[in-house]
């Protein structure tokens, strides 16, 4: 079964990306996790990160600039690696 077309993160964010807040709800779950990803790779590199996840740097780098929407095994490889809670709704469920 194909999966539905749905705009990528980037698309449905004011620029720039990820430093403005969006309106939609889904979009600002993602970008809120692409901040908290971002805080927490630091002064590492993107490579080393993915390296350490298992993913290709690519993904990460996609992710990162709202051109793909992170799968649950993405997430949870990211959050071993960085030893970090990166996903959460909670802000968005409250407002």
């Amino acid at each position: 079964m194909p999966r539905t077309e749905r705009a990528l993160p980037v698309d449905g964010a004011p620029d720039p990306w990820p430093d403005v807040p969006s309106e939609d709800r889904l979009t600002e779950i993602a970008r809120q996790f692409v901040l908290r990803l971002r805080d927490e790779i630091g002064d590492r590199s993107v490579r080393s990160v993915a390296a350490e996840a298992g993913l290709n740097h690519m993904t990460v780098l996609n992710v990162l600039a709202g051109r793909a929407w992170p799968d649950l095994a993405t997430i949870g490889r990211l959050e071993l690696a960085l030893n970090a809670d990166l996903y959460t709704s909670h802000s968005v469920r409250d407002n």
